[in-house]
């Protein structure tokens, strides 16, 4: 069984990407410890850019270890406001505190509340179960 740490103030797409909300209206969003776990050591980050619209579920950026590459999806549909620039210059962060070390900040397009998005989303219990299935 592969019991990895999966916080429950978290947020989870079915991609490994976790999201949160923050002050503003506004979301984070990183790679789950699973995802920086099966990666290995992560050399490079691609954010999407500032500006960018994202799509649920569609590829918005990439993050590449040394052993292979990776494409972020989107969690929610929205727009990129903000990239962690510390990443670009220390991706390894991912994989020291996954859960701190966010990769964009962004506005979801819906005026949806929290709780619409995420009912969308995986809770902590059930990323845990897809992850536990693979």
């Amino acid at each position: 069984m592969n019991k990895m740490h999966t916080p429950e103030s978290l947020s989870y797409s079915s991609e490994h990407l976790w999201t949160k909300s923050i002050a503003g209206g506004l979301w984070e969003a990183g790679i789950t410890d699973y995802a920086q776990d099966l990666l290995g050591d992560i050399v490079f980050v691609e954010p999407p850019a500032i500006g960018s619209k994202l799509s649920a579920g569609k590829p918005c950026g990439l993050v590449e270890s040394v052993k292979t590459g990776s494409d972020l999806h989107a969690p929610v549909d929205g727009e990129v406001l903000e990239i962690n620039q510390a990443l670009i210059n220390n991706p390894e962060l991912i994989n020291e505190k996954p859960y701190q070390a966010w990769i964009f900040k962004y506005k979801p397009s819906e005026s949806d509340d929290k709780s619409n998005i995420s009912n969308r989303l995986l809770t902590a219990e059930a990323y845990q179960a897809l992850i536990n299935g693979l």
